[in-house]
């Protein structure tokens, strides 16, 4: 572990496709999927759903690289769609489509997972955003997964974006991971003594059957099974393309500052998941809003000083990777109170100026189709 990983980077996003005018979902037809390989070949992929498409990032070798590929792809995405009467937004559930309303995309590999998952997967109408950060040591992937787990709470905090559920609020700012949350191998990633404990797990399974390969492992952080990244997984999607980005941002300074902390023969502080779930708990139900468990501490901190201490810990990492702009966009999330939070007061000003219920839900996917277009 003594050269420097080279920390690249691949964002993937996935998208709901809805009609404007209804705020309802649209499955994507057949047409549009082909429009959207032949303008950016395997960089887009349908979804389980067929409400869904899913978008990724050519490996980027700084965040200004990856935003410009990021935001190329939105806008294709969108002028695509919208040539078919469609628009996509980036919100890990639609604020009020009904699951049982679905289909599945006629693809062998999902017809697999319905029968292998049965009324679980049918479920699964929500959408998530990845980060893959290149780090070419497997041994260096696992050491640094079992020490950003501690971040991962923070992660999805910021990233909230689904409040809403089939029309009503949920009380969670990211219903997405309970919904998630009911397939196997999900949440925090256990923690391995190293990469060869990690293999042997997975060969255990892969060798009863049980899954074909480690992409069927779902946790909140996991090596990649393609790529030698480090694949962040537990945000929400982000309906504008600079939050993306900053988030992108903050893993990668982390994981860079977790591993300049061994290069100094230092390491930061392994928590249980059991512990850890608390705090994931947390921001899956509050948000930014409560405040997270500081363990070192011991004690509830806000929300705003946990950011502050955090950026002053990787701020050498964002200056080596020249990303502060980036990652000091965090504030911004953290002072206009994330994306669950605005869509709850769209829809409350909405009917507060005489739309009814269904009106302001309607207004409401309006903005999230406005947001996806934030930036570009």
């Amino acid at each position: 572990m003594t050269d420097e990983p080279d920390f690249t980077l691949g964002i993937e996003e996935e998208y709901l496709l809805v009609d404007p005018d209804t705020g309802d979902l649209a499955p994507a037809p057949d047409g549009m999927i082909a429009a959207c390989r032949d303008a950016l070949g395997d960089q887009v992929s349908p979804e389980f759903l067929r409400c869904q498409i899913e978008a990724g990032t050519p490996v980027a070798a700084d965040i200004a690289q990856a935003r410009d590929r990021l935001a190329h792809l939105r806008r294709t995405v969108a002028r695509i769609a919208g040539q078919y009467g469609l628009a996509p937004i980036a919100a890990s559930c639609h604020p009020f489509a009904d699951w049982r309303d679905q289909f599945h995309t006629d693809k062998d590999r999902y017809h697999q997972l319905s029968r292998d998952m049965g009324a679980v997967s049918r479920r699964m109408l929500i959408c998530g955003m990845h980060v893959h950060v290149g780090i070419e040591s497997q041994a260096l992937r696992i050491d640094l997964m079992n020490q950003m787990a501690y971040f991962l709470p923070h992660l999805l905090a910021l990233s909230a974006s689904s409040p809403f559920w089939q029309g009503s609020d949920t009380g969670l700012a990211s219903y997405r991971t309970t919904v998630f949350g009911g397939m196997p191998r999900t949440g925090l990633p256990p923690q391995f003594g190293g990469w060869d404990e990690f293999d042997r797990a997975v060969r255990t399974l892969t060798g009863l059957g049980v899954i074909e390969d480690s992409s069927k492992i779902w946790w909140d952080l996991r090596p990649s099974s393609k790529f030698p990244t480090l694949e962040t997984r537990v945000c929400d999607a982000s309906p504008r393309l600079d939050d993306t980005i900053t988030l992108a941002a903050l893993i990668q300074a982390t994981l860079r500052m977790l591993w300049r902390l061994s290069r100094r023969n230092q390491r930061w502080r392994q928590y249980d998941p059991f512990l850890l779930g608390e705090n994931r708990w947390r921001a899956a139900r509050y948000g930014m809003a409560e405040g997270m468990i500081d363990f070192g501490a011991g004690r509830i901190i806000p929300f705003a000083q946990a950011v502050e201490d955090w950026l002053a810990l990787i701020a050498p990492d964002a200056d080596a990777l020249d990303s502060q702009p980036q990652v000091s966009r965090t504030r911004d999330i953290v002072s206009e109170g994330g994306s669950a939070a605005r869509q709850r007061a769209v829809l409350s000003r909405a009917m507060g100026a005489g739309a009814t219920r269904d009106e302001a839900m309607i207004q409401l996917v309006g903005q999230l189709i406005a947001d996806f277009h934030h930036g570009l």
